[in-house]
């Protein structure tokens, strides 16, 4: 956005040139935008568009809530200042949306599930201004407010990151002498406390579920609930808990961000897009010691900078459905025209004065801008590679799919592709979406569909002492005819199943190239369809171009042994990034051979690539892999893969 280049501080930001004035004056823009499409009482600000999933209602709710979460943080950190009078064009929403006679109240949250995710936003922002307007409301308005906050209490929610919704709208009626449950509150944050895996990171719930949720939600909402609660025994005992996984994964979430800002772009409401900065202003706010507020500030005005340079807000300063520009497709069944407003997660930084460490220390370079890396992350089973030639970042991904081990559901392009990265887009839209191409390893029916990998066994994802990543994971490859009635929230579909022969894949990670070698296996008898594997999905200006739009990312698949033919599937309006998605890919022009090894060299990057990987076999165990640096690793694949596959008699 031009209006933020004056800004521009190349001292102390040498890497965007971002300050915090540059962070105020964006939230400035977007919130005195939002003002053209209020209602008269401002209780609703409903963004064009057409209506989301739940309807009109919902959306101007949606828009007042997330709106008033960038005001809120807005004020926060100025300590009361407020040139914009925002307390006071927020204070007549909130009087007339909890009005229960106003044409213009909001939707209950006993009326609408939504309305539950919309009142945690109010809590919060009222628990964060609360001497600008809560104090200053009047005592009706607040009455107004306890009783449409109140059917939170013993409410049901869902057993995901929602738990937290309820638990930090009713600890904001018990610091207000309002009505709420003490056990609610507890059991939240036991179930919660079921989400933690290893390393810091948490699952959105029971399944295999990691995405930006993991630091915009559930990292969030602990450290601010605990200091919502702050004195309670619980909340202080639990505080040292939740800083100690903030400070973990953030050193796991500094490697997932590109040179260029971009996230990954994996996982579902991609749309609220540089709330993907939430979790390190968390950092930030908690007084981590690691990572350093000069590589959190990095990481978080690199995230919001690359959205303003390609197209988020728009000219009119709305922030639409799509990723950069407008892009209908992104959105869940949950999406409206206010959903993208969750974005304003990202502003939380906001809270903090300007002469907070934060925003007065030096930006120091994010991992990809210092070198070469490879990390393996345990609990979403991902190998992380960043190359500083290009600045990408690629996750193949051994451990996430949001299901469980040993169910059958069609892939969701958001969770069970075998990779992402900061470069590109799985395909989202088109008949690749729900039949895997990009990134993937299937067998093709007699109808030429693909199978599925949801369900799979992660068996490794490690780092070996040269530096390469090794991964894998088995599964029996099904094909899914889905129910008819389906909900999208990002995860898989299930539908009538069909099973065939069980598929093994190993990676091995090494700067921009992945080795991957496949093994199929099945009852005697079984014959398998054709094996396919597909490469990493480039956006593209055209459907004949073999390069990025901007002519530096480059998507290879060098067919290795059993693999006799390749080509590149163009797929039009099927990502966020370009006109077109290119997929390389290579596959055998029959059924392929069981217990036969299959490799293939997959390639991401933005050079031309030099020389594959070269892989050959010591016998039937034993792969020997030479990197184009030079490095040699032998691969053990009956180490890797712990033991034969138990096919079915």
């Amino acid at each position: 956005m031009r209006m933020l280049r004056e800004y521009d501080d190349l001292r102390l930001s040498p890497y965007t040139g971002w300050t915090r004035n540059h962070w105020a004056a964006l939230a400035d823009h977007l919130l005195l935008s939002a003002r053209r499409y209020a209602s008269d009482s401002h209780a609703r600000i409903s963004f064009p568009g057409p209506p989301g999933g739940y309807g009109a209602d919902v959306d101007g709710l949606e828009g007042f809530a997330r709106t008033f979460l960038a005001a809120g943080f807005r004020v926060a950190g100025e300590g009361g200042r407020d040139p914009l009078g925002l307390m006071d064009w927020y204070a007549r929403g909130l009087a007339t949306g909890t009005d229960p006679r106003s044409p213009e109240r909001w939707v209950r949250l006993d009326e609408h599930g939504q309305a539950k995710v919309e009142a945690a936003s109010i809590a919060l922002v009222l628990h964060l201004t609360r001497p600008w307007l809560w104090d200053r409301l009047d005592p009706v308005v607040q009455e107004q407010v306890v009783d449409y906050l109140a059917p939170a209490i013993g409410s049901d929610y869902p057993p995901i990151n929602w738990v937290w919704f309820q638990i930090v709208v009713e600890q904001f009626l018990a610091s207000v002498g309002g009505p709420y449950e003490r056990k609610d509150i507890e059991e939240g944050l036991a179930l919660s406390d079921g989400f933690a895996r290893e390393n810091g990171w948490y699952a959105d719930g029971a399944e295999r579920a990691y995405d930006h949720y993991a630091g915009w939600a559930l990292q969030f909402y602990p450290l601010m609930w605990a200091e919502m609660a702050a004195g309670d025994p619980a909340a202080d005992s639990r505080l040292p808990v939740y800083r100690e996984r903030l400070e973990r994964y953030l050193h796991d979430a500094v490697h997932l961000v590109g040179a260029d800002g971009s996230p990954l772009i994996q996982g579902r409401s991609l749309t609220y897009r540089f709330a993907a900065a939430t979790p390190f202003w968390s950092g930030a706010r908690a007084g981590l010691a690691t990572p350093g507020p000069g590589l959190l500030r990095r990481a978080a005005s690199g995230i919001v900078r690359h959205f303003t340079e390609h197209g988020a807000p728009g000219e009119e300063g709305v922030l639409t459905l799509g990723w950069h520009a407008a892009w209908p497709p992104i959105a869940q069944s949950y999406s409206g025209p206010g959903s993208p407003y969750w974005a304003a997660k990202g502003f939380f930084g906001l809270t903090l004065p300007a002469d907070h460490p934060v925003w007065t220390a030096v930006e120091e370079p994010l991992p990809v801008e210092s070198g070469d890396y490879h990390l393996s992350v345990a609990a979403p089973g991902w190998l992380v590679s960043g190359t500083r030639a290009d600045g990408i970042v690629r996750v193949v991904n051994h451990g996430t799919d949001h299901s469980h081990p040993g169910t059958h559901l069609t892939d969701s392009p958001l969770y069970a592709r075998l990779g992402y990265s900061t470069a590109t887009s799985p395909v989202l839209a088109g008949e690749h979406a729900a039949e895997p191409l990009d990134q993937s390893v299937v067998i093709l029916d007699e109808n030429e569909r693909p199978s599925h990998r949801t369900g799979f066994e992660t068996l490794l994802a490690e780092r070996l002492p040269t530096g390469t990543l090794i991964g894998a994971s088995r599964w029996q490859a099904h094909w899914v005819t889905p129910d008819g009635d389906h909900r999208d929230h990002g995860s898989g579909r299930s539908g009538t199943v069909r099973l065939g022969p069980w598929i093994e894949v190993i990676s091995a990670v090494r700067g921009p190239w992945e080795m991957r070698v496949v093994r199929l296996s099945a009852p005697a008898g079984e014959r398998p369809g054709p094996l396919r594997a597909g490469g990493w999905p480039l956006p593209s200006p055209g459907p004949a171009q073999g390069e990025g739009p901007d002519g530096t990312v480059r998507s290879r698949v060098i067919a290795g042994a059993g693999f006799d033919l390749s080509g590149v599937t163009a797929a039009e309006n099927s990502s966020p990034l370009a006109p077109w998605t290119l997929v390389p890919w290579c596959a055998t022009s029959a059924s392929a051979l069981l217990d036969t090894w299959y490799d293939v060299a997959v390639f991401l990057g933005g050079q031309e690539p030099a020389d594959p990987p070269v892989l050959s076999w010591d016998g039937p165990v034993l792969a020997r892999l030479t990197w184009p640096d030079g490095t040699a690793d032998v691969l053990d694949t009956a180490a890797v893969l712990g033991g034969p596959i138990i096919a079915p008699s």
